[in-house]
């Protein structure tokens, strides 16, 4: 069972559809001129973004599906810290760090 499970997982990081994002290389990140703040784990859908508003001079109304994709996933990423800091804290008993 766990062979059919890794060649599942095989076919779907080559085709592209396995549930973790795509990621970003530094090398990618470093052509598009990203500032190190921002080179997380969005930073895929960050350099797609920031391509369309340099060619559409940053208006508002443009690249709205890109801002909202890089959004979403800023906030998946704020939900998965926010899980893990009340995890940590659950096992400390409630008590905080600081």
């Amino acid at each position: 069972m766990a062979v059919t499970e890794t060649v599942k997982e095989t076919v779907r990081g080559a085709l592209g559809t396995s549930d973790e994002p795509p990621r970003a290389t530094r090398e990618q990140m470093s052509e598009a001129r990203l500032p190190l703040p921002y080179r997380d784990s969005c930073a895929y859908l960050l350099i797609p973004l920031n391509r369309c508003r340099f060619e559409h001079y940053y208006l508002p109304w443009k690249c709205v599906d890109e801002r909202h994709s890089y959004e979403k996933c800023q906030y998946v990423e704020f939900r998965k810290r926010v899980a893990k800091m009340d995890e940590l804290r659950a096992s400390k008993g409630g008590a905080r760090s600081n």
